[in-house]
């Protein structure tokens, strides 16, 4: 178990730093400075916010936590979306992304669903 939390926690920092690469490749026009700060805070958050739920003072908050982190990948995606649609960058790195952030939405759904599920067990 701690493994899969620590491949997790590798792929959301890996995940983090392409964020911050991208938002120095995007340009220095207010657009361009608008979206790099954005994506700074949304795409970087995941991370901390994994990291806060593993230290969780319960399981309600572990999934408020979650739910932060998801929240946080949802508008990354969106961003990361309108800077393709735009284009605002012609970086390689864009489609791997996408692809991991839709799939690390993915993972905090799924996590989200079985630590409710576990909660309601507990209750039960």
């Amino acid at each position: 178990m701690a493994n899969r939390k620590y491949d997790l926690e590798e792929r959301l920092i890996s995940f983090s730093i392409e964020i911050i690469n991208l938002s120095e490749e995007l340009p220095k026009t207010y657009v361009g400075i608008h979206f790099a700060k954005q994506i700074t805070r949304s795409g970087t958050s995941p991370a901390f916010q994994y990291a806060e739920a593993s230290a969780a003072e319960s399981r309600k908050d572990f999934i408020h936590k979650l739910k932060i982190g998801l929240k946080e990948l949802r508008e990354t995606f969106v961003c990361l979306k309108i800077i393709k649609s735009k284009p605002l960058v012609n970086s390689e790195e864009l489609e791997w992304l996408l692809k991991e952030c839709n799939e690390l939405i993915s993972i905090f759904n799924s996590s989200i669903k079985t630590a409710k599920k576990n909660l309601s067990s507990i209750k039960s």
